[in-house]
Parts: structure tokens; C-alpha cells; sequence
């Protein structure tokens, strides 16, 4: 199975855990699936300063910045795979 292939298994499983993360572990999911699909965010700040869940998403995507797409999947498989072994 290649990368891309592995990837797309993750995400289907990361929606079959049976546990949910915590919120640190669902912004790194997020942002890696970002990059990993969509490359460095490029979009504009969160222009509303109550919403603290777009920032927060938004802080957590640009942090990954200058990260591979492929290098992005691969830490995105390797999270998810920890999430369902414990």
C-alpha cells in the first residue's frame, strides 16, 4: 500500500476510534489532515477574536508550515495508529 493509500485508511479509521481524543490531539489531527491534503494555509486570520476555535485551528495548520504533504500523511497515519492501539 503506498502512502496515499494509507492515508486514506486513516482517515476512515480516525472516525471509527472509540474514544475521542482530546482537543490537543483533535487540532493535531486537523492540522496534519490539512497539510496533508491542502498543503502550507495560506488563508486569512480569523478576522472574528471571540472565535477561538477558528484561531485555534487556524494557529494549529499554519504551525506545520514548510512540512511535506507526504511527510504530513505519514505522521497523520502514525497518530491515528497510536490512537487505536490504546
Amino acid at each position: 500500500m503506498n502512502i496515499a493509500e494509507q492515508f486514506e485508511a486513516a482517515t476512515k479509521n480516525s472516525k471509527l476510534l472509540t474514544s475521542r481524543p482530546d482537543n490537543d490531539t483533535l487540532l493535531k489531527l486537523y492540522s496534519l489532515y490539512k497539510q496533508a491534503t491542502e498543503g502550507d494555509n495560506d488563508g486569512p486570520v480569523p478576522s472574528n477574536p471571540f472565535d477561538f476555535v477558528a484561531r485555534a485551528k487556524y494557529d494549529a495548520w499554519s504551525g506545520l508550515s514548510g512540512i511535506s504533504k507526504e511527510d504530513a500523511m505519514q505522521q497523520y497515519i502514525d497518530l491515528v495508529t497510536s490512537l487505536q492501539n490504546k
